[in-house]
């Protein structure tokens, strides 16, 4: 069994600086100040390519160190966790190394661009395992008080039998055809676009609000400006899909839909997801994170109708560590969220959730939606992972 982690701290290193790594920051100096938690992190290292800029990152975000170079950061003696928030095209080579090295690993979603890729992930995280090296997925909407409340209601059978689940995530920054090109819009680097990109969070939230995983699906996509400027003025084509469409069966009998885009204007993080049962019904909408919709089936029909809890009191998943009820959380306590379940699951030398081959289900489901798309929306099962 590793001791890494089992003396009481443990040393963290960063990789990457920009959004995912500023909030992951946010994250790790955070979550031991509010959640009892058995290791308290140190900021070990912020890996970055370019010196001056990650540098800056660090002295700005609380990082010991810098190295611009990935590999230095797996092969220090001082750190324990490596935290990945690289493009996609990078998850893959970091995650194994620092497994390889007996490194407990967090990696950004989705987890790699490919279901091989993934694969190898979850097979190298399933070796170290034995060796009580963990690794986690950031699916970070998970923490969302309110949609924990929702896998909670679903489990303890509020909702009956499921029946349907639909399932949105609506953003608009690339509307505007003149916006310019971006890695996230390079097959190469980010392996898809809004279906990795955001369908990966709505795959991942159903299967996990619901308990069930996706069995199949039928699904197309769809590029709406073709070509792009990059910063050097020059056009480039663009080489992922901008939208995803496609219907969905789940383990449990349910029927489901899902879409995802960055052109639906006038949506700025629009992630939502209904769940319809034999019981009753929930609904949930990212940009009101602080309320869940619920409808109570066995209520009489002249009062039952949907009603809004405010997902603030102590009662409520992760809230006892924060506010007064009535006083809401943000985006970045989801985060602080994870880092104390992650912190948790390795004091206890538990697995945290969700793990490598979660995130291989989900990196499944995004190849089989890309393969029916290209097949004339044709219906393609999804193979479960089994694991942990």
């Amino acid at each position: 069994m590793t001791d890494r982690g089992r003396a009481g701290t443990l040393g963290v290193a960063l990789i990457g600086h920009a959004f995912m790594g500023a909030i992951h920051s946010q994250a790790w100096r955070t979550a031991h100040r509010f959640f009892d938690v058995p290791l308290t992190p140190r900021l070990v290292v912020l890996g970055g390519r370019d010196e001056r800029r990650t540098r800056e990152a660090a002295d700005r975000f609380g990082w010991a160190d810098v190295e611009t170079d990935w590999r230095a950061v797996v092969e220090r003696d001082d750190v324990d966790l490596v935290d990945i928030c690289t493009p996609g095209d990078t998850h893959a080579p970091i995650a194994l190394a620092a497994l390889a090295a007996g490194k407990h690993v967090l990696c950004e979603k989705p987890l790699a661009n490919t279901v091989a890729e993934a694969e190898r992930m979850a097979e190298a995280a399933e070796r170290a395992r034995a060796h009580g090296v963990r690794s986690m997925v950031a699916f970070n909407y998970r923490r969302v008080p309110a949609l924990a409340l929702a896998r909670r209601l679903v489990a303890t059978g509020r909702l009956g039998q499921v029946r349907h689940v639909r399932a949105v995530y609506l953003q608009d920054w690339l509307s505007d055809a003149a916006a310019p090109m971006t890695w996230r819009l390079r097959r190469e680097q980010a392996g898809s676009g809004a279906l990795g990109d955001l369908g990966a969070h709505i795959v991942d939230a159903a299967q996990f609000v619901t308990g069930a995983h996706i069995t199949g699906v039928s699904g197309f996509t769809e590029t709406f400006v073709p070509r792009r400027r990059g910063q050097d003025g020059a056009e480039e084509d663009v080489t992922v899909d901008d939208c995803a469409v496609f219907t969905a069966r789940l383990s449990s009998g349910a029927v489901a839909t899902f879409e995802a885009t960055r052109y639906a204007l006038g949506r700025k993080n629009g992630l939502r997801i209904e769940v319809n049962g034999s019981r009753g019904s929930l609904a949930f909408d990212f940009e009101s994170m602080n309320e869940l919709w619920f409808h109570d089936g066995d209520e009489p029909s002249a009062t039952a109708g949907f009603r809004r809890i405010v997902v603030t009191e102590p009662e409520h998943p992760y809230l006892a560590a924060w506010w007064p009820p009535g006083h809401g959380l943000g985006y970045e306590h989801t985060f602080t969220h994870e880092i104390a379940d992650l912190l948790t699951a390795i004091g206890a030398g538990e697995d945290p959730e969700p793990g490598f081959t979660d995130g291989l289900r989900v990196q499944r489901v995004l190849d089989a939606v890309q393969r029916s798309a290209a097949d004339n929306a044709r219906w393609t099962p999804v193979p479960f992972a089994a694991g942990p």
